[in-house]
């Protein structure tokens, strides 16, 4: 069966998945491994004066016990920071050392301080308990804002006030104009909750070393397996590349938090060298809340100025962004670039500013997550446009209409450097608003408020920045990575098809959609295509997934490979036939001859391209494999609307979500099943954000209070409704399948757009103003203090 571009094909790889023949990284064993174990630091801060790993070394069964001196002897010490960002002034940030494993300070509960090996994970987690160690302990800061305060504990030396950066992208001057002369102005004050990404499948590895061949192999739960090679290789480890392989096998989730380096890769790779044998690591989940890098944690002021018309002048926002103790690989380019970039959302803002710092706490280190910046921006406008939609008293909907970019003027520039690529947003709006029947919510809030019931509609118009990558906008932020993405697609003499991709699937369904796109390029049965990613021994150098770029870039770069398949087929099908090579075209998996009835069929061309002397080698090479590489000229800019429906008990404060609706502008859309899995799976990840998720320390101690499902709330089925997904027909021009990405869309909007929804259903009793999570609790507490004159404020 041919199935091609926009057909609801059903998951290849879910055979193996739902029967259980799915391969991860902790099925993985080699013969005569060890197990890794990996002693952590009980408290948020102090001076390390002393590891003592004598008792442990001779504990039964283990093998090795390796501290930051001993690494460090070996030549590692500390891992990279892959985007860096500069001050307002241009002098760099401050950037202390990630170190692998703790030397003279412990700054964070979790953080790394010895490696025990062993010959089984319980023998080496015994042995860890017998690891002394002396540390004097010093006051601890975990509160993002309150980082900055002049008698804050101080955590390094080399930053004074725990400043890392302090950047800022617009023009302020031209944004202060604009308030200055605007009729209204509106200020809000927001906060994004700490999240911890809780992917299905915890972190994982084997590290394997040939001493005769000097190879490494590691396996690993990976989002990208060649920037996983590309790092490690860099980081003291001093490992060529062509010697190091890395397989990342099928993976149960990342949300990004298997896109950057860790510690216990860094122990694993370095034991292998030293012991001459299989090293493994699993993590336990309660590990993977003190060591998996957190996301999101930013206290933002922002305001809004407007004409008297409602036409929005300016917006500008200054961010606190809680950093963690340590810089992650991606942890300066997620508040930055990836967030204030977007402040201007959907709407023709002619003047932007935004500042961020970066400060440093007693807390895990925080990178890029599931949206990755653009949902703090989404949150950050539409808020902005509920609020003044309330003092201007505009129906929102018809404020944001009023300040829509209107289809026309694709492409857009933003005053923050962005160039948008096409947009349907009224489009989105009045589909998301006619499927959530907008205009019947009156009539159920009253019939809500006659069961005593607080009944609250919300809705947001988002855009995101996706496919990250492309050297024109990375330049102008400082950036140094490339963008190119690659694949070689190898034709077979029986036209059956491999393509070798440098993009790693973790859930988002590329051996199906990637093999759609050849399916749709080759008229060839979708069964007869075989995808090849995760090892960097297979696949030609790819960046990996994340930032919704692998259809758009990987994607494009299979699209090019099979046309220079389909080009070269066309040469040998010019031969066979003795016709013109420019009379030659292929349509529905024939060569054809023109007008003609002369046609050669795309299995008999494969076929004819592996027998010697069925076309002179002068002109044409053996074979018919060919690769190909994309770099796009753009991003692409996902846009759409959100409506959230809802009920709260105000007896409670519990919140039940009734209805939610999307109408999304994603660009050509390759299988809509699995983009509408795609959103549904976003929106449930927002929903958590909004009214449950909450990664919380203790002030005073630094520790966590949220270290396992029982202290941290994850969204489950019956807190969820059956999410109405529908799309606009769109096209973007950055890339030849006119695709936008969809694996994030729905986290964009969600979260602001279920607060809005709160918000609408508090504001009859009084609550006007309420900080995520918005728990059941919270929302009590905040009814009750409206009703008894307190405040109608709740944090």
């Amino acid at each position: 069966m041919i199935s091609g571009i926009g057909k609801s094909v059903r998951r290849k790889e879910d055979q193996r998945f739902i029967t259980g023949s799915g391969r991860y990284s902790d099925d993985i064993s080699r013969p005569n491994q060890l197990h890794l174990y990996v002693l952590r630091s009980p408290v948020a801060h102090a001076l390390l004066k002393s590891v003592d790993t004598t008792a442990a070394a001779a504990a039964e069964g283990v093998v090795g016990v390796y501290d930051a001196e001993d690494l460090e002897r070996g030549g590692v010490t500390a891992m990279l920071t892959g985007w860096p960002v500069e001050n307002k002034d241009g002098s760099p940030m401050i950037d202390p050392p990630r170190v692998v494993l703790a030397t003279g300070k412990l700054a964070y509960v979790g953080q790394p301080i010895a490696g025990v090996i062993a010959e089984s994970r319980l023998l080496a987690k015994d042995a860890a308990e017998l690891i002394e160690f002396e540390y004097e302990e010093l006051p601890a800061i975990v509160d993002t804002a309150g980082a900055l305060a002049p008698d804050a504990p101080q955590i390094w030396d080399e930053a004074p006030n725990n400043l890392s950066f302090d950047w800022g992208i617009g023009d302020e001057e031209a944004t202060e104009a604009a308030f200055a002369k605007a009729a209204h102005v509106v200020e809000i004050d927001t906060v994004q909750n700490r999240l911890v990404p809780s992917a299905m499948e915890p972190r994982a590895l084997v590290c394997e070393y040939d001493a005769p061949s000097e190879e490494f192999t590691m396996y690993v739960s990976h989002q990208a397996p060649h920037l996983a090679r590309f790092f490690h290789a860099r980081s003291n480890l001093n490992i060529p590349e062509h010697k190091f392989r890395v397989v990342a096998p099928d993976v149960g989730g990342g949300f990004g938090s298997k896109s950057y380096q860790y510690s216990e890769e860094m122990v694993a790779l370095f034991a292998t060298r030293e012991l001459g044998r299989p090293v493994k690591w699993v993590s336990e989940r309660s590990e993977a809340f003190l060591s998996d890098a957190h996301a999101r944690d930013h206290v933002t002021h922002s305001a809004m100025a407007l004409d008297e018309n409602g036409k929005i002048l300016a917006v500008k926002s200054s961010v606190i962004a809680n950093l963690g103790a340590f810089i992650s690989l991606f942890g300066a380019a997620i508040p930055t670039a990836f967030h204030a970039t977007m402040l201007t959302g959907v709407y023709a803002i002619p003047a932007c500013y935004g500042e961020v710092k970066g400060v440093l706490t007693n807390t895990v280190p925080t990178d890029a997550y599931r949206g990755a910046g653009r949902p703090e921006a989404a949150y950050t406008i539409e808020r902005l446009i509920e609020t003044a939609a309330a003092k201007l008293g505009i129906d929102s909907i018809e404020l944001r209409r009023r300040n829509f970019i209107p289809p026309d003027a694709f492409p857009y520039a933003t005053p923050m450097g962005m160039e948008y690529d096409s947009g349907e947003y009224a489009k989105c709006l009045d589909l998301t608003l006619e499927a959530a029947d907008y205009a019947g919510f009156e009539k159920r809030r009253a019939e809500a408020a006659a069961r005593g019931k607080l009944r609250g509609m919300g809705v947001c118009v988002y855009v995101e920045v996706a496919g990250p990558g492309p050297s024109a906008p990375q330049i102008a932020w400082g950036a140094k990575m490339a963008g190119y993405e690659a694949a070689t697609v190898r034709v077979n003499s029986d036209a059956t098809v491999k393509v070798m991709t440098g993009t790693h699937s973790h859930g988002q369904g590329h051996e199906t959609t990637f093999a759609q796109i050849v399916s749709e390029q080759l008229s060839i049965p979708i069964d007869d295509i075989e995808i090849i990613h995760g090892d960097t021994g297979q696949i030609p150098f790819g960046q990996g997934t994340y930032g919704s770029r692998s259809l758009t870039v990987g994607g494009s770069a299979i699209f090019n490979g099979v046309t220079k398949i389909i080009e070269k087929g066309k040469k040998i099908a010019a031969h066979i036939l003795e016709a013109p090579l420019e009379e030659i075209d292929f349509i529905d998996g024939f060569f054809k001859v023109g007008d003609t009835d002369r046609i050669l069929a795309f299995k008999d061309v494969a076929f004819e391209a592996y027998v010697p002397g069925n076309y002179p080698l002068d002109v044409l090479e053996p074979g018919l494999e060919e690769t190909a590489f994309y770099d796009p000229p753009n991003f692409t800019f996902p846009a759409g609307a959100h409506c959230c429906e809802l009920e709260i008990d105000p007896e409670t404060g519990v919140v039940e979500i009734l209805n939610y609706n999307v109408g999304d502008d994603l660009g050509v859309i390759i299988n809509p099943m699995i983009v509408d899995g795609q959103i549904h799976g976003g929106i449930a990840q927002g929903v958590g954000q909004a009214l449950m998720e909450n990664a919380q320390y203790d002030l005073e101690s630094g520790q966590p209070l949220s270290g396992s499902f029982l202290d941290y709330c994850m969204p489950r089925a019956d807190n969820l409704p059956m999410f109405g997904s529908d799309t606009v027909d769109s096209y973007s021009p950055t890339n030849p399948l006119g695709a936008k990405g969809a694996g994030e869309a729905g986290t964009i909007g969600a979260p602001v757009t279920v607060m809005n929804a709160v918000l609408n259903a508090l504001g009859p009793v009084g609550v006007t103003d309420l900080t995520m999570p918005a728990t059941s609790n919270k929302i009590w507490d905040a009814i009750n203090a409206a009703r008894d004159g307190v405040s109608d404020t709740a944090a």
